[in-house]
């Protein structure tokens, strides 16, 4: 990677393209197609204990071993990221501090931290910076309870977690900037729904309901089943990012989806079938938090990024089963 020297004597790359929180779930394999693709990479993340270190390790193995790739580690909010984005060519936004049911109670303040306070942070470093391009993960958390499904980005956003809360200021945030009177930037922020595939997070859903079926342990459903997302696949939110990064738009939020709304009780019958194992179920009262229903409209993403899901949720399902099996050593056979 080609560097230069900063007044401080300190090297800075150029020429490259930034992604934040690169040793996450999806952060991790945005920089690996990023590199695939012939782009040098700085990768920023805090390395935040949410959850095992050894799990973001291992998102970074492949990362770390690239000629092309370099790793900032520190925490948005405080690093001096000014010799990090100076001649950056995109900055992929992707740090947060995840996850609805913690964002109640005494770690808020985390949340307004990392998601609030750590992007108004980036934000002005790459004003100063003259960043030209901003390409920034939100979430369909920002809708709550949505009127009508699928939603469209006209919908009211009412989050109904102290998580969906920071993720829409952060977004807003985002938009505040690349107003003409602040920035060229253009900035385009993308509300994922429901991702899932190899590296996903072990609190997530399926992550968790994979983890019980492979163990023969009950798998907790808060709920009665019913309620409905829009699950997308890794690949396809690494290439909705990929054409976010030279589409001719700004300012505004696009949802990347799935394509399709399932009901939870259709996915564990889904993780029923593709680890082999007879479930056991036991149920629990909604969390303070859930959303009932949610389903993205794909109109816009078609329209302005030429985006479309590709990987069907059985099949998605399938590659993130054989993945955990492979990674946390279980044997994968019928139970």
């Amino acid at each position: 990677m080609e560097r230069q020297h900063d007044g401080a004597g300190r090297l800075r790359p150029t020429g490259h393209i930034v992604v934040t929180g690169v040793a996450g779930f999806i952060g991790s394999q945005l920089a690996e197609a990023l590199l695939e693709d012939g782009h040098e990479v700085v990768g920023i993340d805090a390395l935040t204990p949410y959850y095992a270190q050894e799990d973001k390790r291992a998102n970074l193995s492949r990362l770390v071993a690239h000629p092309h790739f370099r790793l900032v580690t520190g925490d948005l909010a405080v690093l001096y990221l000014d010799p990090w984005l100076e001649q950056a060519e995109v900055v992929f936004h992707q740090a947060a501090q995840p996850g609805v049911r913690a964002s109640w109670g005494a770690d808020f303040s985390l949340y307004v931290h990392h998601n609030v306070l750590a992007t108004q942070q980036l934000l002005e470093a790459c004003v100063r910076a003259g960043v030209p391009r901003l390409v920034a993960a939100s979430s369909s958390s920002v809708y709550g309870d949505a009127p009508t499904y699928p939603t469209t980005e006209e919908s009211i956003t009412r989050p109904v977690s102290p998580y969906g809360v920071t993720k829409l200021a952060s977004e807003h945030l985002c938009l505040a900037y690349a107003q003409p009177a602040v920035s060229s930037m253009r900035v385009v922020t993308l509300r994922y729904f429901t991702v899932y595939g190899p590296r996903q997070r072990p609190d997530m859903g399926f992550h968790r309901f994979l983890a019980a079926a492979y163990a023969n342990k009950p798998i907790t459903v808060y709920g009665d089943g019913h309620q409905t997302r829009d699950f997308t696949y890794i690949s396809d939110v690494v290439r909705a990012n990929i054409l976010a990064m030279s589409a001719p738009i700004g300012a505004e939020p696009v949802n990347i989806g799935g394509g399709r709304q399932i009901a939870l009780e259709d996915v564990l019958d889904l993780v029923g079938q593709v680890t082999g194992r007879k479930l056991r179920i036991r149920r629990e009262p909604p969390r303070p938090g859930d959303a009932r229903h949610t389903g993205a409209d794909g109109t816009r993403a078609e329209a302005l990024l030429g985006y479309r899901p590709e990987v069907a949720l059985a099949d998605g399902l399938a590659a993130q089963a054989a993945w955990q099996a492979e990674r946390y050593g279980v044997i994968a056979r019928s139970g």
